[in-house]
């Protein structure tokens, strides 16, 4: 996702299955709705505008744990960071803002949603840590971790040899020729 999206307090980190809802302008209705809908385990994934109105808070951080939601992602504001921090209830979002919104529009859950400037399909699967957003396809997950956990066997490896005194110019063959050397 747009790096605008990101963990409202140090330490936030998700991995769930996203249940994806659209907010109408300066409500989070739907968002409440989603509260009560989404089954247990998910992640809320959250389109809003404008997003200059805190959307979420503790009350709904509350309802949420209760319902076993284990995190959000939005692409607006949210409000109460230091008592979600406290929940400890992982949050990414775009900013922070003390404005609450309606709650009297309609929206949509369960559907797709667009945040971060990405399509998140309810099902897609959401990684989420103090690096960034990223959703993963629910239809390419196993390829992903399959991708994931080499990388992560190339790096070990690559660490090991790094602390055996190796370069990162020899371990991925860098040609260094076009740096110019001033001293």
């Amino acid at each position: 996702m747009h790096p605008r999206i990101h963990a409202s307090w140090p330490g936030a980190a998700l991995a769930a299955p996203a249940y994806a809802v659209t907010c109408t302008p300066s409500d989070n209705l739907a968002i409440h709705a989603a509260v009560v809908e989404a089954p247990p385990g998910s992640a809320l994934v959250v389109a809003v505008s404008p997003p200059e109105r805190g959307y979420w808070g503790e009350v709904l951080t509350t309802a949420a744990e209760h319902r076993g939601i284990t995190g959000l992602v939005i692409d607006g504001c949210v409000r109460d960071v230091a008592a979600l921090e406290a929940h400890r209830f992982p949050v990414f979002s775009a900013l922070i803002a003390l404005t609450g919104a309606a709650k009297i529009a309609g929206g949509e859950v369960g559907g797709t949603a667009t945040v971060g400037d990405v399509e998140v399909a309810t099902g897609d699967w959401m990684v989420c840590d103090r690096d960034g957003v990223t959703v993963v396809p629910a239809s390419d997950l196993e390829e992903i971790i399959k991708r994931g956990r080499a990388r992560a066997d190339k790096e070990r490896d690559m660490f090991s040899k790094l602390s055996s005194g190796s370069t990162t110019v020899e371990l991925l063959d860098l040609d260094v020729s076009t740096v110019r050397k001033l001293r």
